[in-house]
Protein backbone atom coordinates (compact mmCIF):
# COMPACT_ATOMS: atom_id res chain seq x y z
CA UNK A 1 0.00 0.00 0.00
CA UNK A 2 1.12 3.56 -0.62
CA UNK A 3 1.59 6.03 2.17
CA UNK A 4 -0.06 9.43 2.13
CA UNK A 5 1.64 12.19 0.14
CA UNK A 6 4.77 10.15 -0.51
CA UNK A 7 4.02 8.44 -3.80
CA UNK A 8 4.93 10.80 -6.64
CA UNK A 9 5.80 10.06 -10.22
CA UNK A 10 6.80 12.76 -12.73
CA UNK A 11 5.22 12.25 -16.14
CA UNK A 12 6.98 13.45 -19.25
CA UNK A 13 4.91 14.13 -22.37
CA UNK A 14 5.25 12.01 -25.47
CA UNK A 15 5.15 13.37 -29.02
CA UNK A 16 1.83 14.15 -30.65
CA UNK A 17 0.35 11.12 -32.38
CA UNK A 18 -1.14 12.45 -35.59
CA UNK A 19 -1.12 9.22 -37.60
CA UNK A 20 -0.86 5.52 -36.90
CA UNK A 21 -0.99 4.08 -33.40
CA UNK A 22 -0.85 6.04 -30.21
CA UNK A 23 -1.12 4.51 -26.76
CA UNK A 24 -3.84 1.86 -27.19
CA UNK A 25 -5.48 3.24 -30.32
CA UNK A 26 -4.93 4.87 -33.71
CA UNK A 27 -6.09 8.18 -35.15
CA UNK A 28 -8.27 8.30 -38.24
CA UNK A 29 -9.18 11.89 -39.01
CA UNK A 30 -12.36 12.66 -40.95
CA UNK A 31 -12.14 14.91 -43.99
CA UNK A 32 -13.73 17.81 -42.17
CA UNK A 33 -11.21 17.47 -39.35
CA UNK A 34 -8.08 17.69 -41.49
CA UNK A 35 -7.15 21.23 -40.72
CA UNK A 36 -4.19 23.30 -39.68
CA UNK A 37 -3.99 23.79 -35.94
CA UNK A 38 -1.93 26.29 -34.02
CA UNK A 39 -1.48 23.62 -31.38
CA UNK A 40 -0.30 20.91 -33.76
CA UNK A 41 3.36 21.44 -33.03
CA UNK A 42 3.03 22.47 -29.42
CA UNK A 43 4.53 20.43 -26.66
CA UNK A 44 2.36 19.30 -23.79
CA UNK A 45 3.83 20.35 -20.43
CA UNK A 46 5.10 17.78 -17.96
CA UNK A 47 2.69 16.71 -15.24
CA UNK A 48 3.03 14.78 -12.01
CA UNK A 49 0.59 12.45 -10.25
CA UNK A 50 0.64 12.48 -6.44
CA UNK A 51 -1.12 9.95 -4.22
CA UNK A 52 -2.77 12.13 -1.59
CA UNK A 53 -4.16 9.08 0.23
CA UNK A 54 -4.89 5.46 -0.62
CA UNK A 55 -7.39 5.15 2.23
CA UNK A 56 -9.80 8.08 2.41
CA UNK A 57 -12.53 8.24 5.06
CA UNK A 58 -15.25 7.20 2.61
CA UNK A 59 -15.78 3.63 1.39
CA UNK A 60 -14.70 2.72 -2.13
CA UNK A 61 -17.36 3.31 -4.79
CA UNK A 62 -17.97 4.05 -8.42
CA UNK A 63 -20.29 6.48 -10.18
CA UNK A 64 -20.29 8.97 -7.30
CA UNK A 65 -21.10 12.56 -8.19
CA UNK A 66 -18.11 14.89 -8.26
CA UNK A 67 -18.62 18.65 -7.96
CA UNK A 68 -16.41 21.58 -6.97
CA UNK A 69 -18.47 24.14 -5.07
CA UNK A 70 -17.54 26.95 -2.70
CA UNK A 71 -13.90 25.97 -2.52
CA UNK A 72 -14.53 22.29 -1.75
CA UNK A 73 -14.72 18.99 -3.56
CA UNK A 74 -18.06 17.24 -3.06
CA UNK A 75 -18.59 13.47 -3.40
CA UNK A 76 -22.25 12.49 -3.82
CA UNK A 77 -23.63 8.95 -3.44
CA UNK A 78 -22.07 6.05 -5.32
CA UNK A 79 -22.36 2.29 -5.94
CA UNK A 80 -20.67 -0.72 -4.35
CA UNK A 81 -23.07 -3.69 -3.87
CA UNK A 82 -20.56 -6.07 -2.23
CA UNK A 83 -20.15 -3.56 0.63
CA UNK A 84 -23.39 -4.21 2.50
CA UNK A 85 -22.39 -1.96 5.40
CA UNK A 86 -22.01 1.28 3.47
CA UNK A 87 -24.25 0.38 0.51
CA UNK A 88 -27.19 -1.68 1.86
CA UNK A 89 -29.29 -0.69 -1.18
CA UNK A 90 -26.45 -1.17 -3.69
CA UNK A 91 -25.98 2.61 -3.70
CA UNK A 92 -26.07 5.27 -1.00
CA UNK A 93 -26.91 8.97 -0.65
CA UNK A 94 -23.91 10.08 1.39
CA UNK A 95 -22.50 13.57 0.91
CA UNK A 96 -18.78 14.10 1.60
CA UNK A 97 -16.63 17.20 1.18
CA UNK A 98 -12.93 18.06 1.27
CA UNK A 99 -10.71 21.05 0.69
CA UNK A 100 -7.43 19.14 0.37
CA UNK A 101 -8.31 15.58 -0.72
CA UNK A 102 -6.75 14.13 2.42
CA UNK A 103 -9.36 15.01 5.05
CA UNK A 104 -12.95 14.21 4.07
CA UNK A 105 -15.99 15.28 6.10
CA UNK A 106 -19.28 13.38 6.05
CA UNK A 107 -21.69 16.29 5.61
CA UNK A 108 -24.74 14.02 5.71
CA UNK A 109 -24.88 10.20 5.92
CA UNK A 110 -28.25 10.05 4.15
CA UNK A 111 -29.47 12.89 1.96
CA UNK A 112 -33.20 13.09 1.16
CA UNK A 113 -32.67 12.05 -2.46
CA UNK A 114 -32.88 8.32 -3.08
CA UNK A 115 -29.51 6.56 -3.24
CA UNK A 116 -28.01 6.50 -6.74
CA UNK A 117 -24.94 6.67 -8.95
CA UNK A 118 -24.02 7.79 -12.51
CA UNK A 119 -26.64 10.53 -12.42
CA UNK A 120 -26.17 14.04 -13.80
CA UNK A 121 -24.17 16.38 -11.55
CA UNK A 122 -23.56 20.09 -12.21
CA UNK A 123 -23.03 23.41 -10.48
CA UNK A 124 -25.55 25.95 -11.73
CA UNK A 125 -27.13 29.16 -10.43
CA UNK A 126 -25.12 29.10 -7.19
CA UNK A 127 -26.18 25.55 -6.28
CA UNK A 128 -25.17 21.93 -6.67
CA UNK A 129 -27.58 19.87 -8.76
CA UNK A 130 -28.38 16.18 -9.10
CA UNK A 131 -30.23 15.53 -12.36
CA UNK A 132 -31.93 12.17 -12.78
CA UNK A 133 -30.56 8.92 -11.44
CA UNK A 134 -30.26 5.22 -12.14
CA UNK A 135 -32.34 2.01 -12.02
CA UNK A 136 -30.68 0.32 -9.05
CA UNK A 137 -33.87 0.51 -6.97
CA UNK A 138 -35.95 -1.14 -9.69
CA UNK A 139 -37.39 2.09 -11.09
CA UNK A 140 -36.27 5.25 -12.88
CA UNK A 141 -35.36 8.26 -10.76
CA UNK A 142 -36.90 11.05 -12.84
CA UNK A 143 -36.19 13.72 -10.26
CA UNK A 144 -33.99 16.81 -9.90
CA UNK A 145 -32.49 18.08 -6.63
CA UNK A 146 -30.46 21.15 -5.69
CA UNK A 147 -28.53 22.35 -2.63
CA UNK A 148 -26.64 25.45 -1.53
CA UNK A 149 -24.67 23.70 1.22
CA UNK A 150 -24.69 19.92 0.60
CA UNK A 151 -26.73 19.31 3.73
CA UNK A 152 -30.15 20.76 2.89
CA UNK A 153 -31.54 19.54 -0.44
CA UNK A 154 -34.63 20.71 -2.32
CA UNK A 155 -36.52 18.50 -4.74
CA UNK A 156 -37.07 20.73 -7.77
CA UNK A 157 -39.19 18.21 -9.68
CA UNK A 158 -40.07 14.53 -9.42
CA UNK A 159 -41.12 14.09 -13.04
CA UNK A 160 -38.76 15.39 -15.73
CA UNK A 161 -40.28 15.38 -19.23
CA UNK A 162 -37.29 13.56 -20.69
CA UNK A 163 -37.72 10.50 -18.48
CA UNK A 164 -37.52 7.64 -18.15
CA UNK A 165 -33.81 7.50 -18.96
CA UNK A 166 -30.42 6.96 -17.35
CA UNK A 167 -26.76 7.42 -18.27
CA UNK A 168 -27.38 10.78 -19.95
CA UNK A 169 -24.60 13.34 -20.39
CA UNK A 170 -25.19 16.44 -18.25
CA UNK A 171 -23.57 19.86 -18.68
CA UNK A 172 -23.95 23.35 -17.17
CA UNK A 173 -23.54 25.88 -20.00
CA UNK A 174 -24.69 29.38 -20.88
CA UNK A 175 -26.95 29.77 -17.85
CA UNK A 176 -28.74 26.46 -18.31
CA UNK A 177 -28.55 22.80 -17.37
CA UNK A 178 -28.29 20.56 -20.44
CA UNK A 179 -28.96 16.84 -20.73
CA UNK A 180 -28.29 14.86 -23.88
CA UNK A 181 -28.32 11.24 -24.91
CA UNK A 182 -28.84 8.39 -22.47
CA UNK A 183 -31.08 5.34 -22.69
CA UNK A 184 -33.51 3.08 -20.87
CA UNK A 185 -32.54 -0.20 -19.20
CA UNK A 186 -35.64 -2.42 -19.43
CA UNK A 187 -33.84 -5.37 -17.85
CA UNK A 188 -33.57 -3.38 -14.60
CA UNK A 189 -36.64 -1.13 -14.68
CA UNK A 190 -39.72 -1.41 -16.87
CA UNK A 191 -39.72 0.93 -19.86
CA UNK A 192 -39.74 0.75 -23.61
CA UNK A 193 -36.24 0.12 -24.90
CA UNK A 194 -34.83 3.41 -26.17
CA UNK A 195 -31.47 4.97 -27.04
CA UNK A 196 -31.37 8.75 -27.25
CA UNK A 197 -29.42 11.43 -29.12
CA UNK A 198 -31.70 14.32 -28.23
CA UNK A 199 -30.79 17.55 -26.39
CA UNK A 200 -32.77 19.26 -23.60
CA UNK A 201 -32.08 22.29 -21.43
CA UNK A 202 -33.51 24.08 -18.41
CA UNK A 203 -32.81 27.32 -16.58
CA UNK A 204 -34.39 26.16 -13.31
CA UNK A 205 -34.26 22.34 -13.34
CA UNK A 206 -38.06 22.09 -13.36
CA UNK A 207 -39.06 23.44 -16.79
CA UNK A 208 -37.32 21.67 -19.65
CA UNK A 209 -37.23 22.38 -23.39
CA UNK A 210 -36.17 19.89 -26.04
CA UNK A 211 -33.99 21.92 -28.38
CA UNK A 212 -33.00 19.06 -30.67
CA UNK A 213 -34.77 15.75 -31.29
CA UNK A 214 -32.00 13.95 -33.16
CA UNK A 215 -28.41 15.16 -33.03
CA UNK A 216 -25.92 14.06 -35.72
CA UNK A 217 -23.94 12.03 -33.19
CA UNK A 218 -25.08 8.47 -32.52
CA UNK A 219 -27.17 7.72 -29.40
CA UNK A 220 -24.92 7.46 -26.38
CA UNK A 221 -24.19 8.29 -22.76
CA UNK A 222 -21.90 6.76 -20.14
CA UNK A 223 -19.67 9.85 -19.89
CA UNK A 224 -18.65 11.05 -16.43
CA UNK A 225 -17.98 14.73 -15.77
CA UNK A 226 -18.50 17.34 -18.48
CA UNK A 227 -16.54 19.56 -20.83
CA UNK A 228 -17.24 23.21 -21.63
CA UNK A 229 -14.26 24.57 -23.52
CA UNK A 230 -13.76 27.65 -25.71
CA UNK A 231 -17.43 28.61 -25.24
CA UNK A 232 -18.65 25.28 -26.58
CA UNK A 233 -20.06 22.05 -25.16
CA UNK A 234 -18.04 18.97 -26.09
CA UNK A 235 -18.92 15.29 -26.35
CA UNK A 236 -15.88 13.02 -26.11
CA UNK A 237 -16.62 9.40 -26.88
CA UNK A 238 -19.23 7.55 -24.83
CA UNK A 239 -21.37 4.55 -25.59
CA UNK A 240 -24.45 2.48 -24.85
CA UNK A 241 -25.16 -0.16 -22.20
CA UNK A 242 -26.37 -3.57 -23.33
CA UNK A 243 -30.10 -4.31 -23.27
CA UNK A 244 -32.23 -7.38 -24.12
CA UNK A 245 -32.92 -6.01 -27.59
CA UNK A 246 -29.37 -4.79 -28.16
CA UNK A 247 -27.03 -7.12 -26.26
CA UNK A 248 -23.84 -5.64 -27.71
CA UNK A 249 -22.57 -2.44 -26.13
CA UNK A 250 -21.28 0.40 -28.26
CA UNK A 251 -18.03 2.27 -27.68
CA UNK A 252 -17.07 5.54 -29.38
CA UNK A 253 -14.02 7.77 -29.69
CA UNK A 254 -15.37 10.56 -31.85
CA UNK A 255 -15.30 14.23 -30.81
CA UNK A 256 -18.20 16.66 -31.22
CA UNK A 257 -18.79 20.26 -30.15
CA UNK A 258 -21.59 22.82 -30.20
CA UNK A 259 -22.06 26.45 -29.20
CA UNK A 260 -25.85 26.17 -28.88
CA UNK A 261 -26.80 22.49 -28.49
CA UNK A 262 -28.57 22.56 -31.86
CA UNK A 263 -25.75 22.84 -34.39
CA UNK A 264 -23.08 20.21 -33.84
CA UNK A 265 -19.68 19.92 -35.49
CA UNK A 266 -17.85 16.63 -35.72
CA UNK A 267 -14.37 17.78 -34.79
CA UNK A 268 -12.77 14.34 -35.07
CA UNK A 269 -14.11 11.04 -36.37
CA UNK A 270 -11.68 8.83 -34.46
CA UNK A 271 -9.42 10.10 -31.68
CA UNK A 272 -6.15 8.28 -30.84
CA UNK A 273 -7.58 7.13 -27.53
CA UNK A 274 -9.48 3.84 -27.83
CA UNK A 275 -13.29 3.91 -27.97
CA UNK A 276 -14.68 3.85 -24.44
CA UNK A 277 -17.58 4.27 -22.04
CA UNK A 278 -17.85 5.00 -18.32
CA UNK A 279 -14.81 7.25 -18.73
CA UNK A 280 -14.37 10.71 -17.21
CA UNK A 281 -13.79 14.03 -18.93
CA UNK A 282 -12.73 17.43 -17.62
CA UNK A 283 -11.14 20.78 -18.46
CA UNK A 284 -7.86 21.51 -16.69
CA UNK A 285 -4.84 23.69 -17.51
CA UNK A 286 -6.51 25.02 -20.68
CA UNK A 287 -6.91 21.50 -22.02
CA UNK A 288 -9.65 18.94 -22.41
CA UNK A 289 -8.98 15.62 -20.67
CA UNK A 290 -10.17 12.05 -21.28
CA UNK A 291 -9.29 9.51 -18.59
CA UNK A 292 -9.77 5.82 -17.83
CA UNK A 293 -13.07 4.06 -18.55
CA UNK A 294 -14.22 0.74 -19.95
CA UNK A 295 -12.68 -0.41 -23.24
CA UNK A 296 -14.07 -3.29 -25.27
CA UNK A 297 -11.93 -6.40 -24.98
CA UNK A 298 -9.69 -4.77 -22.37
CA UNK A 299 -11.91 -3.77 -19.46
CA UNK A 300 -10.91 -1.04 -17.03
CA UNK A 301 -8.32 1.40 -18.35
CA UNK A 302 -5.95 3.90 -16.79
CA UNK A 303 -4.79 5.95 -19.75
CA UNK A 304 -4.89 9.76 -19.63
CA UNK A 305 -5.14 12.03 -22.68
CA UNK A 306 -5.35 15.79 -23.22
CA UNK A 307 -5.97 18.23 -26.06
CA UNK A 308 -6.05 21.97 -26.63
CA UNK A 309 -8.35 21.75 -29.67
CA UNK A 310 -10.10 18.36 -29.78
CA UNK A 311 -8.17 17.36 -32.89
CA UNK A 312 -4.64 16.82 -31.61
CA UNK A 313 -4.44 14.54 -28.58
CA UNK A 314 -1.45 13.57 -26.49
CA UNK A 315 -1.19 10.79 -23.94
CA UNK A 316 0.28 11.47 -20.51
CA UNK A 317 2.21 8.23 -19.93
CA UNK A 318 2.97 6.01 -16.93
CA UNK A 319 -0.25 6.47 -14.98
CA UNK A 320 0.51 5.21 -11.44
CA UNK A 321 -3.05 4.56 -10.23
CA UNK A 322 -4.95 1.31 -10.77
CA UNK A 323 -7.21 0.86 -13.83
CA UNK A 324 -10.82 1.87 -13.25
CA UNK A 325 -13.99 3.26 -14.75
CA UNK A 326 -16.74 5.55 -13.43
CA UNK A 327 -14.33 7.44 -11.18
CA UNK A 328 -15.01 10.82 -9.57
CA UNK A 329 -12.94 13.56 -11.19
CA UNK A 330 -12.49 17.10 -9.88
CA UNK A 331 -10.65 20.24 -11.00
CA UNK A 332 -9.71 22.00 -7.77
CA UNK A 333 -6.84 23.98 -6.29
CA UNK A 334 -4.79 24.04 -9.51
CA UNK A 335 -4.95 20.27 -9.86
CA UNK A 336 -6.88 17.53 -11.64
CA UNK A 337 -8.13 14.96 -9.12
CA UNK A 338 -8.83 11.26 -9.70
CA UNK A 339 -10.90 9.78 -6.86
CA UNK A 340 -12.18 6.21 -6.32
CA UNK A 341 -14.04 4.47 -9.17
CA UNK A 342 -14.62 0.86 -10.17
CA UNK A 343 -11.32 -0.23 -8.67
CA UNK A 344 -13.38 0.11 -5.46
CA UNK A 345 -10.46 1.67 -3.58
CA UNK A 346 -10.99 4.86 -1.55
CA UNK A 347 -7.90 6.37 -3.14
CA UNK A 348 -7.30 10.03 -3.99
CA UNK A 349 -4.79 11.22 -6.59
CA UNK A 350 -4.01 14.63 -8.03
CA UNK A 351 -2.28 15.71 -11.22
CA UNK A 352 -0.33 18.96 -11.19
CA UNK A 353 1.73 20.72 -13.79
CA UNK A 354 5.44 20.57 -13.18
CA UNK A 355 6.69 24.13 -12.79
Amino acid sequence: MMTNLLKERPLLPIALALTGAAGMGGLAMSAESKRDSAAAGAKTPAYRWTCVTDKAAFAGRDGAGALVFRGKMWLLGGWNPPDKVHFPKRCNSEVWSSTDGLTWTLVTPQAPWECRHTAGYVVHDGKMWIVGGDTQQGHYQNDVWSSEDGERWEQVTDNVPWGPRVLQYTVAFNGRIWIMGGQTLPQFAKAEEAFYNDVWNSADGANWVRVLEKAPWSPRGLIGGSVVFKNRMWILGGGTYDTPGKPKREYNNDVWSSADGVNWERVLESAPWPPREYHDVAVFDDRMWVMEGGIQGIGNARDVWCSTDGVNWEEIPDTPWAPRHAASVFVHDNALWMVAGNNMFPDVWKLTRVK
